[in-house]
């Protein structure tokens, strides 16, 4: 397929944190908000004078002095956050908002406050504590957290707009890009995709880290030629793949796989477009904020979430995934250390697997993409088992 027309740009702008569309905003005068989780509503922190950008660490291979304050037994990707903090790479934030979402993401977020890394004199460290159930007790818990340590800091130290109109300006905004990126990503339902996963990846991650209304043009601009595209004669993989996972921030794993011969059609990942992507609707007679705290709760897909009704929920958003995505499998991955996506990736794969037919992998990794080789091996003899699944299956066996 022809290249696309601002993949190179993209791509340039996932080199840095403070790129060249962050810095754009900075010198106009927003306020560059930081986040690391979905429970942190983005909608939130786009409001006006702000924007948002969830924290990576691009290129970052050694954690060495982060390792030293949080111990080499904790997650990869918090500690490379903060390895890229105490550099220098985070000097454009005026905040961080944080979500005790594991014990090692809030320490890592403990450091921000502790360590004084952000060289920034407006900078400020606040931490929500996240429901763990989906039920109306946890929805108004959530509001009461958002409002106290989300809504409150942006109203009384930066004196940003909260108020329902502007809430609904933010949505407005925000819904714009959702509608954009959810129509590339559909592309990929296609038998024979213009796009490739490794494409979307890039696409996604940019309008998570980049100011939206700068963004947005490109996108848009993308999704047309997109329309247009021309895919190759035949479709170039040997299987269709969901990647499901917790962070996955960088596009040569997605690259990986598909150089293994299977197409990432569905991302089901932190990092991901599901969720993060899906349009807020505000309820007749609902406020704004209640809307985004509704909306937030129930689209979370974390496997923080313990209670049977949220664990059901992520089962059947994957097999939806693979319905509507015509995917052969599914990869399961979890961040070395990570409890929660390494208890779910073991007992979601078995029910996939053993009640639903659906052929799984599961892999662990680190945050930079190391031990290439072993993956690759893995990935390519997930690959022909699904070939050789489809071979039974037409034989009739």
């Amino acid at each position: 397929m022809k290249d696309l027309k601002h993949l190179i740009f993209f791509e340039n702008l996932l080199q840095e944190a403070h790129n060249e569309l962050v810095q754009k905003a900075c010198e106009e005068g927003k306020r560059c908000l930081g986040y690391n989780c979905y429970y942190i509503p983005e909608v939130l922190l786009n409001l006006d004078g702000c924007f948002s950008t969830r924290l990576r660490a691009p290129r970052c291979t050694s954690p060495d002095v982060a390792t030293y304050y949080m111990t080499g037994r904790t997650c990869p990707y918090v500690r490379s956050i903060l390895e890229r903090a105490i550099e220098g790479g985070y000097n454009h934030l005026s905040a961080l908002f944080g979500s005790e979402s594991c014990a090692a993401m809030e320490r890592m977020e403990e450091h921000f406050y502790l360590l004084r890394p952000v060289k920034n004199d407006d900078f400020f460290v606040t931490i929500i504590d996240p429901p763990m159930k989906g039920d109306k007790t946890s929805l108004d818990y959530y509001k009461v957290q958002l409002q106290k340590h989300l809504m409150g800091p942006l109203k009384n130290v930066f004196g940003v707009d909260t108020s329902d109109e502007a809430l609904r300006r933010a949505i407005e905004r925000f819904n714009k890009v959702c509608r954009v990126i959810t129509e590339i990503g559909e592309l990929r339902k296609l038998d024979n995709p213009p796009i490739t996963g490794y494409e979307f990846h890039v696409i996604q991650l940019v309008s998570e880290v980049c100011p939206h209304e700068l963004i947005l043009p490109y996108l848009e601009e993308t999704l047309a030629e997109l329309k247009k595209r021309k895919p190759d004669p035949e479709f170039p993989f040997r299987a269709r793949v969901v990647l499901a996972g917790s962070e996955i921030d960088d596009p040569e794993f997605t690259k990986l796989i598909e150089m293994c011969g299977a197409m990432v059609v569905a991302d089901r990942y932190c990092f991901g477009s599901m969720p993060s992507r899906e349009e807020i609707e505000i309820a007749d007679g609902e406020d704004a904020f209640t809307a985004i705290c509704r909306h937030y709760l129930h689209w979370n897909q974390c496997a923080r979430f313990m209670d049977g009704l949220k664990i059901d929920q992520r089962h059947d958003e994957l097999k939806r995934l693979v319905k509507e995505y015509k995917a052969d499998g599914i990869i399961y991955e979890n961040m070395k250390f990570c409890e929660f996506w390494s208890y779910e990736k073991v007992l979601a794969s078995h029910i996939m697997i053993e009640e639903n037919d659906i052929p799984c992998a599961t892999i662990e990794k680190e945050y930079a993409l190391g031990s290439v080789g072993q993956l690759r091996t893995r990935f390519q003899a997930f690959v022909e088992s699904l070939e050789i699944k489809k071979i039974n299956a037409e034989g009739g066996v």
